[in-house]
């Protein structure tokens, strides 16, 4: 009797077990680890290692790379591609790609696996329009595979990007299946459990990924859309979700043009950033342009651009005759100071070309974009952290500063609403620069002064300001 009693009491523990670690890992429980005792935000595990990467790229390649015509998105939504053996990278590097990605100073990469044509870049058993098709490396290839490989080993966190909104050759309009008949209410649904069961393949077949993108959303998990956020939860549940109507872990900061508007508060009013209804309202833009100081969840800012978005194009994909597109030096640190210096994530879209490779001239900026950056970051005159309203920081001897790095410990959420740096010059303290959020990082500049000594004087706050870097600089500005 006695081991009977043993067995069931160790089958009743079991099941406790198991019912506490399901509720552990249920969405609303997860969204419930973001809020603390004082009720504000606080980011998730993996989102502060959103915040720490600071820069990432994202690889455009689909069929209409090969077509040696400009691309027209319109076209694209609805036309499907006749000739898919056409694509054909003879000499594909993704290696080259990373390398590229790593000496801009991105910590995080993602490809698009899927776009608007519907065509996967990828061994898939999902979906038969896809590498398995092509004549190309007999059917075997697999960029994406390729792909994570090279991440792994550069030491870059890989993501994949999920394009289901449009796809041309299933005719998927706007995540619909257009048509009122039961012939396209069955394809709807079919649709839906497609888009699902190939989110389960890419999330359980690459490893460990720090992102799942569905560009454009993936709808209403209640409507049209699929329900495909437990899955990523499930099956990488230290990776990132963008997004749908109800989720994201970022949101996008309101404009590819690599920047987003100041301030730029990490908190937003819903757990969610996107809602179709709401996109072209002005309210709902100003909120993505710039979060709410009061909002209850932890939802930061992306800020994205093409690399070949100079000269009036604005271009996510290779096209003919476009290299003098990419952006000059001057105008990537401008998009490096209105994004990572204030608060947001800086993603820049890269464009392999027919051949395979990342373009020369494209490769060469970045590295120029990285290393510049570095002189702009990497060597403070002086560095201080602390906690309170007044962090002081005493130079070594009087000279000459002209920028600031302000960054608060965001695992206790964004505390600063006010703040100013002042400067002891020779006739006193001055004023150099203020501002409203903080957040992981903010970066300003200002006119050249000579001090001895600087003070960062925190004006407004809802806690403790725990500040984890206060850095100044002399850098050269050119």
């Amino acid at each position: 009797m006695k081991i009977r009693s043993l067995i069931i009491l160790f089958f009743a523990l079991f099941l406790v077990q198991k019912n506490i670690s399901q509720t552990q890992n249920s969405p609303d429980n997860y969204r419930d680890k973001t809020q603390n005792s004082k009720n504000y935000p606080i980011p998730a595990p993996h989102q502060l290692k959103w915040h720490e990467a600071e820069l990432g790229v994202v690889f455009h390649y689909d069929l209409h790379v090969f077509d040696g015509k400009k691309y027209s998105q319109t076209a694209n939504r609805i036309a499907p591609v006749e000739d898919y053996n056409m694509f054909n990278p003879t000499k594909l590097d993704t290696d080259q790609w990373i390398r590229a990605a790593k000496a801009m100073g991105a910590k995080f990469a993602v490809i698009t696996a899927t776009h608007e044509t519907g065509f996967a870049i990828y061994q898939s058993d999902v979906n038969p329009y896809s590498l398995k098709a092509l004549k190309w490396r007999d059917g075997k290839g697999d960029i994406v595979g390729d792909f994570v490989k090279s991440c792994r080993k550069y030491g870059i966190q890989p993501g994949i990007y999920i394009g289901i909104r449009w796809n041309s050759l299933f005719g998927i309009h706007n995540f619909k299946a257009e048509g009122d008949s039961e012939f396209a209410k069955n394809r709807q649904e079919w649709y839906r459990r497609y888009c699902e069961r190939m989110t389960e393949e890419l999330v359980t077949k690459y490893g460990d990924l720090f992102m799942v993108w569905y560009d454009g959303g993936a709808d209403d998990p209640k409507g049209l859309g699929p329900d495909v956020e437990p899955i990523v939860r499930k099956n990488n549940p230290e990776c990132l979700f963008y997004h749908n109507t109800e989720s994201a872990d970022f949101r996008w900061g309101g404009s590819e043009s690599g920047t987003v508007q100041y301030p730029c508060w990490s908190s937003f009013p819903t757990p969610f950033s996107h809602n179709k209804n709401l996109d072209q309202q002005r309210e709902h833009l100003q909120l993505l342009k710039h979060g709410d100081p009061n909002g209850k969840f932890w939802v930061p800012a992306m800020a994205d651009a093409p690399l070949r978005g100079a000269n009036g194009r604005h271009e996510w994909f290779w096209e003919p005759g476009d290299e003098n597109a990419v952006y000059p030096l001057e105008d990537l640190i401008d998009m490096y100071y209105k994004s990572v210096g204030r608060n947001a994530t800086l993603i820049l879209g890269l464009t392999p070309d027919p051949q395979g490779l990342m373009p020369e001239g494209d490769v060469k900026r970045l590295e120029e974009f990285g290393q510049r950056v570095k002189e702009l970051t990497e060597n403070p005159v002086k560095s201080v952290s602390g906690a309170g309203s007044r962090i002081n920081l005493k130079l070594d001897k009087r000279q000459i500063v002209n920028q600031v790095i302000i960054q608060e410990d965001i695992r206790q959420g964004e505390r600063i609403r006010k703040y100013k740096v002042e400067g002891l010059t020779s006739n006193g303290w001055k004023t150099l620069c203020e501002g409203e959020s903080v957040g992981h990082k903010r970066i300003q500049t200002f006119d050249p002064v000579e001090v001895r000594q600087l003070r960062l004087v925190v004006e407004k706050n809802i806690d403790v300001p725990q500040i984890r870097n206060f850095s100044v600089y002399d850098i050269e500005r050119r």
